[in-house]
Order: structure tokens, then C-alpha cells, then sequence
């Protein structure tokens, strides 16, 4: 298998998109909270379009607030019945989450919108902070103030604000890139230990809480939510560093991570407590291996070791990316009914077509959804609050279902009552 990490992406060069490819992008967007559905197609916050803004309860320095429950979030979750088909969960999730003014953002949030969808952002914490306060940040093993991504200007930090602003009140999930993103070298993340986890992760989270202190800017609303009931899940730089970082997570009640490489499409499992879910190997039309579901690495399959990359393949290298985010859903879709996770940059690389080649995606599931399929598109929290509440023998049941494999005798036979799992069965393993 080819399925590659983004272990050597800083290899690329400091000089594109805030070196590394990991700066986000996007345009300045309103950030009203008007009518938008989290996965099922239709409103469902309980509020008639147009209604008015929830007051702001200001937290800390006011860079944050309390406005009360999160708006467009899907029914409370319960669990499958016996025989009951499972639906077919799909994540779309952002790394870094900065806005650099070239409207992929606001593109994004306005397919979702759409369509109903509710995605996760994982916020680099550094893309709250302007670049002349750097030297607040202190990286675990790195010179204070270093960061292999760049800091954001002045006028993109206002971007991601008002984006994230946006995003959160139209239900999605806001969760953590962490900072700094070190891949290589000895203060890469991969060499953490839980303590400086937990230092990284409280820098990011001050970003966040304290961009208001740390701009001095009064003319911008708050963020619309408390970052410390909302940060649930992550993912790290590189996939790297998994393993120190869960005692972490786990002390800090988080409940999912994202951050496992080289995961397949099957049901998913906790590591010591917490969610592990995976980017995925999926079908890459036209190769003999899988890829990961994540842009990057169709990048890296297709041209990142070339010296060019001719204008004149982006079609076919588009059309392949699609093909491989739909191969995938497809798979899972028709068999085992695994939840299907995508990540991706907001980035132009090779002239855009991967944020083509995931919309075109993204449309593709979407219509299947409104067609009637039982699609649910959410974040990682709204699915993660699915799996919570599902009997651990059923769980159990679906993990038994390999890569591509259809249950035996069909759902309803195959989800018939089930005997209870002890409760020290492995839904619930360490």
C-alpha cells in the first residue's frame, strides 16, 4: 500500500502557503447564523429561520462567550433497533482552518449550508495569533516563537475569525490542529511526551481564548462558544504522536482523536478510552494500491515527487481524487456501513483541484442523502454522540464486517438481537 502521511511535507519548501501547505484559505464571509441543517437535510435547532441571535454571556476577556446550546444540530441520538440497518455516517474535516483570503472557507460553508452537511475544523491555534506576539508561543522542544507553519497577517487572523465565528453557528464543530506543526527534526511532535502535549494543547486553547487580549482588537465579535466545553477531539500534525498524546486527551475529557494513519474502513474502536478514527485507505481508480482519504495524499501519489506538475494532468488527476472520495463512500455504503472519514487542507495545490475534486465529491454523497439514502454528514462530535448511545454487542457485531463485506443474510438478519457484551467487552477496550 501506498497510503502515504504527510510525514514529509515541510520537505515542500517554506515558500507556499505559509510553508507547508498548511495555512488555510478562504474569503471574508458574513457570520450570521441563519437557516442550516446538521446532517439531516433540514433545520434542526428548533428555531424558525430568522430568529434572533442568541445574547453573548462573555467569557475571560470577551474573546469568547456563552450564547447557550449550539444552533443546527441533529435530533438526540438513540439507539439502533434490532434489525435496524445502520446509516452511512460520512465526515468531512479541515486541518489548520486559517482563512487567507482566496474564498475556500466561505466556499465550503456554503456547500454545507446547502446541503445540510456538518463538518469539523481543526484550528491551528497560531492562526489566532498575530505574528508580532509569536514569542508567546513556547513549542515543546523548539525555539520559542518557531512554528513550521506561518503566522497569519493581521487581516487573515480577522478571516478566520469571522469564519470560524460562522462556522460554529451554523453548526459544525470546532476542534484543534494544535500550533506549530513540527514534522521533522528533533522537536517534531512524533517525540512529545504527554506533559508537553498538555503544554501545546493549553497554548492552543489561550489562542483561542485570548485573541481579544492578544490583538487588542475591540471591533470584532466573540467566538460563540466556551473552547473549553467545545474542544472534544483533534488532530495532529502529520498524524504524528498519537500515542503520547491520548493519556493527555483522556485527563482532559476529550473523546475522540483523528489522528491514526493507514486506518481501513471498518467500525471503529476506542484506545485507551478515547475514539480512534482514522483516516482511511480507500480505492484510487486506476492504481494497484489504496490511498488515504485526505487531499494530501492524493498530491503525493500524483505529483509531489515530480519535478513538474503539467497544467495538462490536473483533469485526470482531478477526476481520479473524486473518483477515490466516492469509491470509498461507495464501499462502505453498500457493504459494512463503516463511517467514512475525508480530510483536507483549504489549499490551491496543482491549481485547485482537490478542493474541486472534493466538492464534486461532497455534491455526489449529498445527493444520495436528499434521494432518500440514509446519509447522515456530520462532525466528528455529532457522529461520535451517535456511537455513544449504541448497544456495545451491536458494536461488536459491526466490527465483525471487514473491508467491503456485506453483512450475511442482510441487515435485519444480521442485527437481530445479539447477546449482551460483558462490561468489560472490547466496545469499551482500552
Amino acid at each position: 500500500m501506498r497510503a502515504l502521511t504527510r510525514r514529509g511535507m515541510l520537505g515542500l519548501g517554506a515558500g507556499a502557503a505559509a510553508a507547508a501547505g498548511l495555512a488555510g484559505c478562504g474569503g471574508l464571509t458574513s457570520s450570521d447564523g441563519s437557516s442550516h441543517g446538521a446532517g439531516s437535510g433540514k433545520d434542526r435547532s428548533g428555531k424558525p429561520s430568522g430568529s434572533p441571535k442568541p445574547t453573548a454571556r462573555p467569557i475571560g476577556d470577551g474573546s469568547t462567550s456563552f450564547t447557550g446550546k449550539q444552533p443546527h444540530q441533529p435530533d438526540k441520538p438513540v439507539p439502533l433497533e434490532p434489525g435496524q440497518e445502520p446509516p452511512q455516517f460520512v465526515i468531512f474535516s479541515w486541518d489548520g482552518a486559517g482563512e487567507v483570503g482566496n474564498g475556500l472557507f466561505p466556499r465550503f460553508l456554503d456547500l454545507a449550508k446547502e446541503h445540510g452537511a456538518s463538518m469539523t475544523f481543526f484550528l491551528s491555534g497560531l492562526y489566532l495569533l498575530p505574528e508580532s506576539k509569536k514569542r508567546l508561543y513556547d513549542p515543546p522542544n523548539n525555539p520559542r516563537g518557531a512554528s513550521d507553519i506561518g503566522y497569519l497577517t493581521d487581516e487573515h487572523v480577522k478571516m478566520t475569525l469571522t469564519n470560524i465565528r460562522r462556522a460554529w453557528l451554523e453548526g459544525h464543530e470546532i476542534g484543534t490542529h494544535f500550533n506549530g506543526h513540527f514534522c521533522s527534526g528533533s522537536g517534531t511532535v512524533g517525540n512529545w511526551t504527554p506533559k508537553q502535549w498538555r503544554s501545546e494543547i493549553d497554548q492552543a486553547k489561550s489562542f483561542v481564548k485570548e485573541w481579544r487580549t492578544n490583538t487588542g482588537w475591540t471591533d470584532m465579535p466573540s467566538l460563540p462558544f466556551d473552547y473549553d466545553k467545545e474542544l472534544v477531539g483533534a488532530r495532529t500534525p502529520c498524524l504524528l504522536g498519537q500515542s503520547n498524546l491520548l493519556p493527555t486527551a483522556k485527563a482532559l475529557g476529550w473523546r475522540y482523536d483523528a489522528s491514526s494513519s493507514g486506518g481501513t474502513q471498518v467500525w471503529p474502536q476506542k484506545k485507551q478510552g478515547i475514539w480512534d478514527l482514522p483516516l482511511q485507505q480507500i480505492p484510487f481508480p486506476g492504481r494497484g494500491f489504496e490511498v488515504l482519504s485526505m487531499d494530501y495524499n492524493m498530491l503525493a501519489n500524483q505529483s509531489i515527487n515530480s519535478t513538474k506538475a503539467p497544467p495538462a494532468n490536473y483533469p485526470g488527476w482531478r477526476k481520479q481524487s473524486a473518483q477515490a472520495y466516492i469509491s470509498g463512500f461507495k464501499r462502505a455504503y453498500e457493504t459494512n456501513r463503516a463511517p467514512f472519514f475525508v480530510g483536507n487542507h483549504f489549499e490551491q495545490w496543482n491549481g485547485g483541484i482537490y478542493m474541486d475534486a472534493v466538492e464534486e465529491a461532497f455534491k455526489h454523497i449529498a445527493r444520495e442523502k436528499e434521494k432518500g439514502a440514509d446519509v447522515r454528514m456530520v462532525s466528528f462530535r455529532q457522529f461520535v454522540d451517535w456511537i455513544d448511545v449504541q448497544k456495545p454487542e451491536v458494536l461488536d457485531k459491526l466490527r465483525t464486517l471487514g473491508v467491503g463485506q456485506q453483512p450475511a443474510g442482510g441487515w435485519k438478519t444480521f442485527l437481530q438481537e445479539t447477546p449482551k457484551t460483558p462490561a468489560t467487552g472490547s466496545s469499551n477496550a482500552a
